[in-house]
C-alpha cells in the first residue's frame, strides 16, 4: 500500500511540474525571504531546539527525570537550557523543529508560546520554527499557531511562500545564506536551508497515524531547490555543484528506520514514529541533488544520524523537561556548524564543510558525537571510488 501511495504521489508532483514549465499559468511568482550571510569566520552556526513541549512554565511539572531532579523542576529547566545554549553556542540561527508547546497542557497558546520562544526574543537572534502535532491542542489551530509565530519580534518564520498560491500545511519556507559579506558570494546562496511542515495526523480515514509531506509540499521544495541550484551554477561565479541544502521538519520520514546500531552515531531507544504511508519525499530530496541532511524531531529519546545515499537523517533527541524522555539520559540539543573554505588567494570561497554535534544538559552541557555530515573533498573521494569502480 505504501508503495502505491508513493507512486501516485510522485506522479501528481511529475504533473504538476510539466503543467508549470508547459503551461501559461504561474504558480510562483517574485519570491521574497530574508537572506543572512556566513559570519567573518567564515562560520554560520545553528542551534536546532526539538520537542520543547512547554506548558505554563513553573507550574508545569517535569517528565521522566530522576526522582531527585523532581522537586522545583519545570518548564523554567527548558528555559534555562536555551539560555545556556546560546550564550555557550553563539547561534547565527535558531531552528525550533515543532511540539513548541504541549497544547494539551498550555490553556492559552499565545502566552505559552510567548514564554518558549521568549530566550531567543530576548537574546536578539534571528529564530525560526515549525509545527508538530501538539502545537495546535490548545486554544488556536495550526494556521493560528504559525500566524502567532510569524508576528514575533526576530523570527524570520514565514506562515508559507509567498510566492505560493496553494500549498498544504502551515510553515513551510525556505531561507539563503549568503556568503561572507564583501566577497565574491556575498550576493550568491551558499547554504540553503528548506523547513516543512510535516503535519499531525492524517485526514484520509483508511490511512492510520501520522501526517506526511503532501505532493504541493514536495512540488513546492522541488521548485525552490531548481530555482537555487540554477543561481549558484550560474553567472557570476558560476559554480560546478550545487549549494548544500539542509531540511528541517518534525516527523521523522519511514527512510529513519533504515538504519542499525551498526551505522549511524548516536542511539535508537524507541520505535521510529513516521507515518504509515511513504509519500516519496525522500526520493524527491535525493532527485534534487542538493540536500545533505534532514533534521527531525517527534521520537524525544532517538538522537542517532545516518546517512542514506548520500543524505543524513538526524534526530536532535528531547530537548524539553515537559516532554518525555528517559530518566538519567540528559536532556539535548543538536547543532549544526557550516564553514566556508579559503581560497588560494586569501579569500573565501565556497562552503567547505558541514560538521554536527550534540550538547547535554549538565554542568558543562557536555559536547558528544561529533561528525562530518558533508565536505567538498568526500564528495570528490566518492566520485572517485564510483569511477574507479566502474
Amino acid at each position: 500500500m505504501a508503495n502505491v501511495h508513493e507512486a501516485v504521489v510522485r506522479l501528481v508532483v511529475a504533473l504538476l511540474l510539466v503543467t508549470l514549465l508547459s503551461g501559461p499559468i504561474c504558480i510562483f511568482g517574485k519570491q521574497s525571504q530574508s537572506a543572512m550571510k556566513f559570519d567573518r569566520n567564515g562560520e554560520f552556526r545553528i542551534l536546532q531546539v526539538a520537542d520543547m513541549h512547554y506548558g505554563h512554565g513553573k507550574t508545569t511539572p517535569c517528565e521522566d527525570v530522576l526522582p531527585g531532579q523532581v522537586r522545583g523542576c519545570s518548564d523554567l529547566n527548558t528555559t534555562a537550557f536555551l539560555k545556556r545554549m546560546i550564550l555557550a553556542f553563539n547561534p547565527h540561527l535558531i531552528v525550533f523543529t515543532g511540539d513548541n508547546i504541549f497544547g494539551f497542557d498550555a490553556t492559552d497558546a499565545a502566552s505559552s508560546m510567548n514564554a518558549a520562544f521568549a530566550p531567543a526574543v530576548s537574546a536578539n537572534i534571528p529564530w525560526v520554527a515549525i509545527l508538530g502535532n501538539h502545537d495546535q491542542e490548545s486554544t488556536l489551530s495550526r494556521e493560528g499557531v504559525m500566524k502567532h509565530i510569524v508576528g514575533m519580534k526576530n523570527t524570520l518564520s514565514q506562515l508559507n511562500p509567498p510566492e505560493v498560491h496553494v500549498i498544504d500545511g502551515f510553515g513551510n519556507y525556505n531561507l539563503e545564506i549568503h556568503g561572507i559579506e564583501g566577497s565574491s558570494f556575498a550576493n550568491k546562496s551558499v547554504l540553503n536551508l528548506y523547513f516543512l511542515d510535516s503535519g499531525d495526523y492524517s485526514t484520509v480515514p483508511s490511512i492510520p497515524g501520522y501526517g506526511w509531506i503532501k505532493p504541493s509540499q514536495q512540488f513546492w521544495f522541488q521548485r525552490t531547490s531548481m530555482k537555487l541550484r540554477r543561481a549558484y551554477m550560474n553567472k557570476p561565479d558560476a559554480q560546478k555543484a550545487p549549494a548544500p541544502g539542509l531540511v528541517y521538519f518534525h516527523i521523522p520520514l519511514p527512510e529513519y528506520a533504515s538504519f542499525d546500531s551498526s551505522n549511524f552515531t548516536g542511539v535508537k531507544q524507541e520505535n521510529i514514529s513516521s507515518p504509515s504511508v511513504n509519500s516519496g519525499f525522500f526520493t524527491t530530496m535525493v532527485e534534487a541533488g542538493d540536500v545533505k541532511a534532514v533534521f527531525t524531531g517527534h521520537d524525544h529519546v532517538n538522537d542517532f544520524c545516518g546517512e542514506l545515499t548520500g543524505i543524513h537523517l538526524c534526530y536532535a533527541g528531547g530537548f524539553g523537561y515537559h516532554a518525555y524522555g528517559k530518566a538519567g539520559w540528559a536532556r539535548r540539543a543538536r547543532v549544526v556548524v557550516a564553514s566556508m573554505e579559503k581560497t588560494e588567494k586569501g579569500g573565501w570561497g565556497a562552503v567547505k564543510s558541514i560538521k554536527t554535534w550534540k550538547h547535554l544538559d549538565d554542568e558543562k552541557l557536555t559536547t558528544i558525537e561529533g561528525q562530518v555530515l558533508w565536505s567538498k573533498s568526500s564528495v570528490g573521494d566518492r566520485r572517485k571510488k564510483q569511477i574507479g569502480h566502474a
